[in-house]
């Protein structure tokens, strides 16, 4: 199960480095949901002692994404649907206001951003599909102006991250998100609020509604 975590070579923080490499293991499949793992194995895998990997498991223990299991070590936790979908509303509901803001202040969203997203989006890494989208929502909650945006949305990209980890495997439509993305960044500088508004709630619908689809189907495989 642990075989395509890295060793660590850089160590200014240990425990942060240890949360990230597991946290990106689950999100992209890596690690699945139900795998079980243990101090001891994650610390022959990165090269570092089980102090910080103790640490680290409690910070994912906290955000609920592994949990106790019988015996040794913890289980990966397994994904929700609904509460996924929960969640989803309310990050939406932020990404609409940040999406407001911006556009009154007629911000530009580094158009960088979105040429990475459409390599990222024709390529295979899931990461780099995840972290593009990050990057350019991020860069909206920024551009709002209000910090407390973001400093919100993190915990939900937390949780976030792992679903769109499980569905972009095998998604078929992800150049057009980013083509939802190119006209939302357009409407925000040219200062549109409306439209930028319209777009954003349209798009936190459908990517919404698509998530917890493709969720649910692969939840259904797996139990198949």
């Amino acid at each position: 199960m642990l075989k395509q975590l890295s060793k660590i070579q850089v160590r200014p923080d240990l425990v942060d480095q240890v949360y990230q490499s597991l946290l990106d293991a689950i999100s992209d499949g890596s690690l699945p949901p139900g795998a079980r793992i243990t101090q001891e194995e994650i610390a022959e895998q990165m090269d570092v002692s089980r102090s910080p990997v103790l640490q680290a498991l409690r910070l994912l223990k906290k955000d609920g994404l592994v949990q106790d299991a019988p015996g040794r070590g913890v289980l990966v936790a397994e994904l929700d649907a609904e509460w996924i979908g929960n969640l989803y509303q309310v990050r939406g509901a932020l990404d609409t206001l940040a999406a407001r803001l911006a556009a009154e202040r007629k911000a530009t969203i580094d158009p960088d951003i979105i040429a990475r997203g459409r390599k990222a989006a024709r390529g295979k890494d899931v990461k780099a599909m995840i972290d593009a989208d990050i990057a350019f929502h991020t860069a909206i909650y920024k551009a709002s102006g209000n910090p407390l945006i973001f400093e919100t949305t993190q915990f939900h990209w937390v949780h976030l991250r792992r679903v769109m980890g499980a569905v972009l495997q095998s998604a078929g439509q992800r150049e057009a998100i980013w083509d939802e993305h190119e006209a939302m960044a357009k409407a925000i500088a040219a200062g549109d609020v409306a439209h930028a508004v319209q777009m954003s709630e349209h798009h936190a619908t459908e990517a919404r509604q698509n998530l917890v689809a493709r969720l649910a189907e692969v939840l259904k495989d797996r139990v198949a």
